[in-house]
């Protein structure tokens, strides 16, 4: 039996119509593609304010305090309270109140008893207010209250002996001064020692 020429030239259109009409619809089951604008980005980690750092305290400023070795304590005042003593030409200070003294700017002197060896220690500061009552304070804690060293709140001065060392510490106004010595054995001993002290301080 004769095939119509008709039917051999459309078979073959009609498969490629088919398997383009296939392809289409296999296109259509993957979905839409994604649109670029609905494209969520990924969340950024949260940025968390950084925290203003806390005001903190300022130091005050220190307030220098310069005066002569002969001016705090004339050689006459040091004759008069003893005359074996005399200037110590090596003297460094040692106490601990009087090195803090120096620590805060402030003045020390030293005089030295030429027969046997004690040494007398004075510093003369002016801390700031702050640091002035802490160191009331601490004398006050730890040391005891001299009445006639001066009238307070004038003057406040205490005493205290340690390892056979008394140690003077008064408080005038602005000032803060320490005298130390192993020739100090109670309060009585410094007495006209502070009294010349507070004598040469300039008005505050």
């Amino acid at each position: 039996m004769l095939r119509s020429p008709h039917l051999s030239r459309t078979r073959p259109a009609a498969v490629a119509l088919v398997v383009a009409a296939s392809v289409l619809l296999l296109s259509g089951c993957t979905g839409e593609a994604s649109d670029p604008d609905k494209t969520t980005a990924p969340p950024k980690a949260s940025e968390t304010p950084t925290a203003s750092a806390e005001p903190t305290q300022t130091a005050e400023p220190l307030v220098p305090f310069a005066i002569d070795c002969d001016a705090l304590l004339t050689p006459d005042q040091v004759y008069a309270f003893n005359p074996n003593f005399g200037t110590a030409p090596d003297f460094a200070p040692s106490s601990e109140h009087v090195v803090a003294v120096v620590a805060e700017e402030g003045t020390a002197c030293g005089w030295l008893n030429q027969t046997s060896g004690e040494l007398i220690e004075v510093g003369v500061a002016t801390p700031p207010p702050a640091a002035l009552l802490a160191h009331k304070s601490d004398a006050a804690m730890d040391s005891t209250p001299v009445p006639t060293y001066g009238t307070p709140p004038d003057v406040e001065g205490y005493f205290t002996q340690t390892a056979g060392s008394g140690e003077v510490q008064v408080f005038s106004g602005p000032y803060w001064i320490v005298i130390q010595s192993a020739a100090l054995f109670e309060p009585g001993d410094a007495g006209q020692l502070v009294a010349d002290v507070l004598g040469n301080l300039p008005a505050a």
